[in-house]
């Protein structure tokens, strides 16, 4: 048979009789899957595995303790042969086909009426391939085509109605990282491409709007310090506004929505509301965007614990000590009342402290100096938001720290020598 003789369809069994022939691992697979499309299934075997036992047992389909009859084929809508013999197959075959039913024989391939494809299930997407009878063929393409749906490679995106006359829409709110498209979870991912509208952020993968369909609604709603152009309360009600117009509608932030994004505010709003909300974690900008230049927010020798405040909230609770790091978000504007703040604290002027703007995209700057001169130096360089500050004396770890920053007070044993290519250092 030639893979042109094959017409791909998919029947719809609930309810139907089917019947399984045999009683083996490959009859369990098959009488599950046949169980999971709501076939009330019958299995036909002298001796059954102890899958189909436990089926059996719980009542799932009923085993009958026997060789096979040709009479066993009445009334069934579709056969399953898997015997392991091939003239039992065979013959459960020719009694399906004399009576007009599909039948599938796992002994011969060329000879069955109908193939069982290799199948995976993503959301409510039944994937189903056939490979000109090449099963594990069909099985890494198969694969492969789930995997690019669950991570939103392909599309899952609906186009119209599920068909279960369901309307309501959704909300998730979707961390996006620190805006390279490869930080992004790939729950994430997906759910970007299922989306009929983004909120979007001006933080996060913002390369990733480009990527979806010309009819997805892209709101703007993103903030800069001082200026809000859609303040918190309009973002919440857009949100239930359009979820309440059946739309699946992606709050995509940058970070963490947990961490300093307000997106406690918005899952809140969205139940009071009777919306359904997911939240999705990301890779937050308060611990990826140091790493990226090389700085721990807790290192062995170093530092044990981290806080992670804004700028401009008050430091006086903070632990003033080098060996406790310090990281503030959208702090650029208020470093220097920060830096002072932390002086008065007790902390060093002596401390590290390193500025990482722009975290893992092509024009990421790193800034190094100490809490006695880094103001001076941001200044003087005009850093800018978006941009992590660390505090402590984790920033010595850093490739872009100067030399005399490196002490033996760590584990670090040999140095890195720092880039050359999107970076500029100033040191003291």
């Amino acid at each position: 048979m030639a893979i042109q003789d094959i017409y791909p369809t998919a029947l719809r069994l609930l309810g139907r009789p089917v019947l399984v022939v045999g009683g083996g691992p490959v009859a369990a697979r098959r009488a599950k899957g046949l169980l999971d499309a709501g076939a009330r299934v019958t299995v036909i075997a002298p001796l059954a595995s102890q899958a189909l036992h436990e089926l059996s047992d719980a009542g799932l389909l009923a085993w009958e303790p026997r060789p096979y009859r040709s009479a066993d084929v009445d009334g069934a809508w579709f056969v399953q042969t898997a015997t392991g013999d091939a003239a039992v197959d065979a013959q459960v075959a020719a009694d399906a086909e004399a009576q007009r039913i599909w039948c599938v024989n796992a002994s011969d391939h060329e000879a069955s009426a109908a193939w069982t494809p290799a199948v995976a299930v993503v959301d409510d997407v039944k994937i189903a391939v056939n490979a000109g009878g090449d099963p594990r063929r069909a099985m890494a393409l198969r694969d492969a085509v789930a995997t690019a749906l669950e991570t939103g490679d392909l599309p899952l995106r609906r186009h119209r109605g599920s068909g279960t006359g369901e309307t309501a829409g959704s909300v998730a709110l979707v961390g996006g990282g620190p805006g390279d498209t490869g930080l992004i979870t790939v729950r994430g991912r997906r759910l970007l491409g299922q989306a009929d509208v983004v909120v979007a952020d001006r933080l996060g993968p913002r390369e990733l709007l480009a990527e979806l369909a010309p009819d997805v609604r892209v709101i703007e709603v993103g903030k800069t310090p001082g200026h809000h152009p859609v303040p918190q309360s309009g973002i919440n009600r857009i949100l239930v506004d359009e979820a309440l117009q059946g739309h699946r509608v992606v709050r995509l932030k940058g970070g963490d929505p947990y961490v300093l994004g307000r997106g406690g505010e918005e899952a809140e709003f969205c139940r009071r509301h009777g919306v359904e909300v997911e939240v999705v974690p990301g890779v937050t900008s308060a611990i990826s965007v140091p790493a990226a230049a090389g700085i721990p927010v807790t290192h062995r020798g170093l530092a044990k614990g981290f806080s992670v405040v804004t700028g401009h909230e008050e430091l006086s609770e903070v632990p003033a000590r080098p060996d406790h790091t310090v990281i503030l978000l959208m702090g650029v504007g208020q470093l220097r009342d920060s830096a002072a703040s932390l002086g008065r604290a007790g902390l060093p002027a002596e401390t590290p402290v390193g500025i990482v703007e722009n975290g893992y995209l092509p024009n990421q700057r790193v800034t190094i100096g100490t809490l006695g001169t880094i103001a001076d130096q941001a200044e003087a360089a005009g850093v800018a938001n978006p941009a992590v500050i660390v505090i402590g004396d984790v920033v010595r770890v850093s490739p872009f720290a100067p030399s005399h920053f490196k002490t033996a007070d760590y584990s670090t044993t040999t140095p890195n020598t720092p880039r050359s290519t999107k970076t500029r250092v100033l040191t003291p």
